[in-house]
């Protein structure tokens, strides 16, 4: 029999032998007539079950704990279940099951299995179930099994509540979309699938300052988890400016740095710097683009490197500067030799530094980044432990420098209980863009080798696919690992103008790089088709259902594949939200450690698309759709272009004559890192906006 036959079978004598116990105890209370009792007890559980709104699940069950002469045992499980529903909408902490249900693969909610409420138990159970899945996923050992029991819980509910529209969710049935936002006849195919896509991000967040942000700042999944949602927040806090989101970030950002922890600046928890970075890097880093000129986010920037400067780092055997530790507080390094390990996670610990950098130029930092990305150069040219010379490792040990930490395997560090972490690749799009900004700080040629060595291993890769890529640590399997390349290299092409690396772009762009370099518009639309079409269903999934606060858009990879089904559920995607940022600020890869946002729009990201065609530092152009009915005010910052003349224009595209807006012309001086402008926006109407050199006023690509 396959699993779907017995899931079948036990689903069905499920449904039976529920019904059974409710008509059993129905029959059993005294001064009701068994059938009117038996009507009852089916219709409050009935509506319970298949409310798929927790509040009014547990209101229907308090109708029926007092129910007169309830049987007291099964008046007594609704009393629980009722405890533990509002525990459910109600913790401060939402994941609060965790931890039991990581032990058991199971949660004790004290209802007995042959009770009628038991069936309500497994609406529950199988969303902690999905969620403890999301929360640790590579950590779990038994992945399928564990998505077999989960996919049997929702099977038993739907069985018993078929209109569940939540379990139904989880199972693959879509929620339709929870808000329209109508099209404009005649608005560009792009224009309409970004504005989707950042109308419905927007929402999202949203609901979360809505719902679930706390008097103290919190939004319920800690403070190591809440303070990674700025991440997929990205398309409309950095691309745009819209108040109460700003707010809400700037609110939540002063909180965790006044938290004790924090006194420091940095933690005072000795953990791995992946999860202790996040405190200090993940809130201060958003303000720095959000408040530029605040001085306080700018001091602690540098605090960390006061850090990294005195106590993190040494000079290792072979004369570089590393880390010695992948555990450290802002107090302490941990001395375990099998955590001594600098890793390309490394990053993490000083990224708004790494900014600060970026924008002063500061020339200590310049000392300090370029010594430790020496050490990464060094490591990246060493062919050791079977490591290929050109592969940067994602681990480099302390104090001898050599590759990979003390396990078996120069891929796998072992310097941390959750191997997967600093398993090569790990976050090398973290040390990629680090050594391309020292590039950038220091024009110095020997940052780029280790980008171009593992260009060249996954170009040669791709044209020449080998039969196998699946030996750990060879370059084929290292190569087919190489994806992080694609956001770096498209900075590099950006950035430099330089067309050496054009042949990995061309057969591993993103749709937005691609459209950068060869004006193919086709790929982009379908991608921010998709991004909308995965944002546009399951809004619940995205916010009510989320127990794991830095897991925020991650709902989808349920019903991915080997996931809630062996096979993916069609119709079910991962949005994309960086495909939001980097078309509507001209950034082609990610905002984390070298961002290359040329824009950001100091409007809100509502009736509105814009499409960035071209930047640099000479010239900016994008294409600008308003969906509203009257003229628009539009403010925006430029942050790439190098100080003189400039003249801006806005240009209707594809205008009737007569129809045509007035074209709108202004001189604008750059002086300094930001550039402020501002025109009007008219309705419903593509426009072109360029601002070029006074003295030539073409836009061309580079």
């Amino acid at each position: 029999m396959g699993n779907a036959a017995r899931y079948s079978t036990a689903v069905v004598r499920w449904g039976l032998r529920s019904a059974l116990c409710i008509l059993a105890v129905a029959i059993s209370l005294p001064g009701i007539a068994a059938d009117t009792a038996a009507g009852e007890a089916q219709r409050l559980i009935a509506l319970a079950g298949n409310a798929g709104d927790d509040a009014a699940c547990r209101d229907y069950l308090k109708e029926l704990r007092d129910v007169p002469g309830l049987d007291p045992e099964l008046a007594a499980e609704a009393n629980r279940l009722i405890s533990e529903i509002e525990r459910w909408l109600t913790s401060p902490d939402l994941a609060y099951f965790g931890g039991q249900v990581r032990k058991t693969e199971d949660f004790d909610f004290g209802i007995a299995e042959d009770s009628p409420l038991y069936p309500i138990t497994d609406i529950y159970r199988g969303r902690m179930l999905s969620w403890v899945m999301l929360g640790i996923g590579g950590n779990i050992e038994n992945r399928r099994g564990w998505f077999d029991k989960t996919r049997a819980a929702f099977e038993r509910a739907r069985v018993a509540f078929p209109e569940n529209r939540i379990v139904r969710m989880y199972l693959g049935e879509p929620i339709p979309p929870h808000a329209l936002y109508p099209e404009a006849p005649g608005a560009p195919e792009w224009a309409v699938r970004q504005r989707e896509g950042l109308e419905r991000v927007a929402d999202i967040i949203t609901w979360w300052i809505d719902h679930r942000m706390r008097e103290n700042g919190e939004y319920g999944g800690g403070w190591a988890d809440d303070c990674e949602m700025w991440r997929c927040w990205v398309p409309v806090l950095i691309g745009f400016d819209d108040p109460k989101i700003t707010a809400a970030q700037a609110r939540f950002s002063n909180a965790l740095m006044s938290q004790d922890h924090m006194r420091g600046g940095y933690t005072t928890h000795v953990y791995d710097v992946e999860h202790t970075a996040e405190d200090s890097a993940d809130v201060i880093t958003p303000m720095m683009h959000l408040e530029p000129d605040n001085p306080d986010w700018s001091k602690r920037a540098l605090r960390l490197a006061d850090r990294m400067e005195t106590l993190w780092t040494g000079v290792n055997e072979r004369g570089f500067l590393q880390y010695k530790s992948t555990y450290f507080s802002v107090e302490r390094v941990s001395d375990d030799p099998r955590q001594a390990c600098d890793t390309v996670y490394h990053p993490r610990a000083v990224q708004p530094t790494l900014l600060y950098w970026q924008r002063t130029g500061d020339e200590r930092l310049g000392r300090l980044f370029s010594a430790w990305m020496d050490t990464w150069v060094d490591a990246t040219a060493r062919a050791e432990r079977g490591k290929a010379a050109g592969i940067i490792p994602s681990a480099i040990h302390w104090p001898d420098g050599g590759i990979g930490g003390l396990g078996e395997h120069w891929w796998i560090p072992e310097n941390h209980g959750e191997s997967g972490l600093y398993t090569w690749p790990s976050a090398m799009d973290q040390m990629l863009e680090t050594l391309l900004l020292t590039f950038h700080m220091t024009h110095d040629p020997k940052y780029l080798e280790p980008i171009k060595s593992m260009a060249r291993i996954r170009l040669d890769y791709l044209k020449h696919p080998p039969e196998n890529a699946s030996d750990p640590g060879s370059d084929a399997w290292c190569a087919q690992r190489m994806e992080c390349l694609r956001g770096v290299v498209a900075k590099y092409r950006l950035l430099t103008g330089q067309t050496d690396m054009d042949e990995l772009l061309a057969l591993d762009a993103s749709p937005y790089t691609a459209m950068r370099m060869t004006g193919d518009r086709e790929r982009l639309d379908a991608a921010l088709k998709a991004n909308a079409e995965a944002l546009r269903i399951n809004f619940e999934g995205y916010t009510s259902e989320v127990r794991y606060t830095d897991r925020v858009v991650r709902f989808p990879s349920l019903l991915g594949s080997n996931g809630m089904f062996p096979d993916a559920v069609p119709g079910v995607a991962l949005p994309d939200t960086n495909l939001l940022y980097s078309s509507a600020t001209g950034d082609p890869g990610s905002v984390g450690y070298f961002p290359l946002n040329a824009v950001r729009w100091l409007t809100t990201p509502r009736d509105l698309a814009a499409l960035v065609t071209d930047s640099g530092t000479d010239r900016f152009a994008a294409e600008l759709y308003h969906f509203g009915e009257k003229a628009r005010p539009i403010a925006a910052e430029l942050y790439l272009l190098a100080p003189g003349d400039y003249t801006l224009s806005v240009e209707p595209i594809g205008a009737s004559e007569g129809t045509a807006p007035e074209h709108i012309e202004q001189c604008v001086t750059v002086s300094g890192l930001r550039t402020r402008i501002a025109f009007e926006l008219p309705p419903r109407q593509l426009c072109t906006l360029r601002v070029a050199r006074a003295r030539d006023q073409s836009v061309s690509s580079p």
